[in-house]
């Protein structure tokens, strides 16, 4: 349509601006009144810093969930799953390990997996551990968090009791019932003539946008909070025994970020929050967040879902009070 040619052309132009300015800005005069001030240039130093150095580990991990997805088959997965419900939480935890995929992306995963056969409980373990118990996320915490790898070691540590305790109350409280909104799932016809390398890139830059927005609007309300609020009133909310864990929770449920990048976001806050208030945003988020609920509603029942909400905001929150209480 021409209307689209003309707003894709338009863009092009402002993007060469753009650069252009960034290039040879300092060659044309600018007068006072266009010249930022320092809290907007202070925004863009955090913004663009958060952004950069979490786009590497964003690359990483939509190849490797393309890969996933297009070579490891739910079937191979049930057989390590045994029969008994409580033992078979650990080996849940290890297949949510292997998917390095974001929060959103493992939810239709775990519907087609629980639509097979997979225990209700063992889908939720592997929900929640998923985005956040995989390599790429520790290489990321552990490169965002240098100066204090110790968050790191938490991170994983936490997340792994956390994920067993959601999927054992889960179970005790929905035992073997169906959590879909439907009971048949519709499976796609595959095309083994397609070219499967170029179903990768395809399902990798779609994911790798979708997963930058959300960083992207991440990174800008960070720069933006540390900018222009009160530093006193970060610390004080940081630093609170209850009010920390819970705001940052809160903080990391409204931000909706890829659990590749948002350690960056968190490392961002360390001079106002405690290890403790960190660890909850680093773990809560990755486990149920805004465009998380809202893709749940979407598969699931609505009152499992809530349940669901409520089981990892309790869950999280205790295990955080009791972590910082005693390490």
């Amino acid at each position: 349509m021409i209307s689209h040619k003309f707003s894709t052309l338009i863009g092009y132009i402002l993007l060469l601006l753009f650069f252009a300015l960034f290039l040879f800005g300092d060659l044309f005069p600018i007068p006072d009144i266009l010249t930022p001030s320092e809290n907007i240039l202070n925004v863009n130093t955090i913004f663009l810093s958060i952004v950069l150095e979490a786009i590497p580990f964003i690359l990483l991990g939509v190849f490797v969930s393309s890969l996933i997805q297009l070579f490891v088959k739910e079937e191979h997965l049930n057989r390590f799953i045994p029969r008994n419900p409580i033992l078979a939480l650990a080996p849940a935890v290890a297949i949510g390990a292997i998917f390095p995929v974001c929060e959103c992306a493992i939810v239709p995963i775990v519907r087609r997996l629980i639509a097979k056969g997979m225990p209700m409980h063992v889908g939720m373990v592997v929900l929640v551990s998923a985005p956040v118990l995989n390599p790429i996320v520790y290489l990321s915490t552990f490169h965002a968090f240098q100066s204090t790898p110790s968050i790191a070691y938490a991170r994983m540590g936490l997340a792994f009791v956390i994920a067993l305790l959601v999927g054992l109350l889960m179970y005790l409280l929905y035992e073997r019932a169906n959590p879909l909104k439907e009971n048949k799932i519709r499976v796609g016809h595959h095309h083994h003539s397609r070219n499967r390398f170029k179903e990768m890139f395809d399902h990798a830059s779609d994911e790798f946008f979708d997963m930058g927005k959300f960083l992207i609007i991440g990174a800008f309300l960070a720069a933006l909070v540390q900018t222009f609020m009160d530093r006193d009133t970060l610390a004080a909310i940081g630093n609170g025994v209850y009010t920390g864990p819970a705001a940052m929770m809160g903080m990391a449920y409204i931000l909706s970020l890829c659990s590749e990048a948002d350690a960056f976001v968190a490392s961002s806050f360390q001079s106002f929050a405690t290890p403790a208030s960190l660890l909850s945003f680093l773990v809560y988020g990755p486990m149920i967040d805004l465009k998380n609920t809202i893709l749940l509603f979407a598969y699931f029942r609505a009152r499992f879902v809530a349940s669901l909400v409520f089981v990892i905001t309790l869950t999280t929150f205790s295990i955080i009070m009791i972590y910082q209480n005693f390490f």
